[in-house]
């Protein structure tokens, strides 16, 4: 038996063939599977449970059919969907876990998070998750109007494709958004193990880096844009590879 691992699908109604891919992932791989695991950013913007998305219904459709056939499915919120909440999940049947979260993988205590918390060197982006991750500004914003907050969730997609564009401009665009050395050593110390999982940087890649003298191992899932990508770990190692 396999655990499959996924993130940032960005899933959304102007890329169907990406959210049929998707789907059939679901019915052919995931529902034979020990667990899913999606570690953020599922769907291009998420604005609130109350969305009645064509992309969304179907997504939570076929995550509860997984689910019904025996699969257990985890969701870590991303920095699109970071508004995902109970109302949707439980109808679709995914637990959420918090950011990061500690799993046992066939024996291994494996530490699975997003990875934006990781991307330090990116100070408008942490400035900018800090003051939407704030439950006060939450709560404000899901008491707007939908229109309001698809025009905000619009808004916040083309100020960040503005800030990365300024920093490939200064050249600084593979630096500033991928994860930060000492925030990585720092999150292997604080937890105690040595196996990571993320996604959010849509760089896929294992990575082998020693902290306090310890063999550490991150490895970064990735983007659905173009093509799947998934994560298999079983008992006998991980494979990461593209669908």
């Amino acid at each position: 038996m396999t655990t499959l691992f996924i993130s940032d699908l960005h899933l959304d109604a102007e890329r169907p063939a990406i959210t049929e891919l998707f789907g059939r992932f679901l019915r052919e791989e995931a529902a034979g599977a020990d667990a899913l695991y999606i570690l953020g950013d599922l769907f291009e913007a998420w604005v609130g449970d109350d969305d009645p998305s064509d992309t969304g219904a179907f997504v939570a459709r076929e995550l509860r059919a997984v689910v019904d056939a025996g699969t257990p499915a985890f969701f870590i919120r991303g920095n699109r969907d970071f508004l995902l909440g109970e109302d949707y999940a439980r109808p679709a049947g995914m637990t959420v876990l918090a950011d990061p979260s500690v799993v046992m993988l066939y024996g291994r205590p494996t530490l699975l998070l997003h990875g934006d918390t990781l991307c330090t060197d990116d100070v408008a982006y942490q400035q900018f998750r800090a003051h939407t991750r704030n439950p006060v500004w939450q709560a404000q914003f899901l008491t707007q109007p939908l229109a309001a907050r698809l025009a905000f969730a619009q808004q916040a997609r083309a100020a960040s494709k503005a800030h990365q564009q300024g920093l490939q401009g200064q050249g600084a665009m593979e630096s500033i958004t991928d994860v930060a050395p000492a925030s990585v050593a720092a999150t292997f110390a604080q937890f105690g193990i040595d196996t990571m999982i993320h996604g959010h940087t849509h760089r896929p890649a294992v990575h082998e880096v020693e902290v306090d003298g310890r063999a550490c191992t991150r490895t970064v899932l990735g983007d659905w844009y173009e093509q799947g990508s998934v994560l298999r770990i079983n008992a006998d190692g991980a494979r990461l590879e593209s669908l």
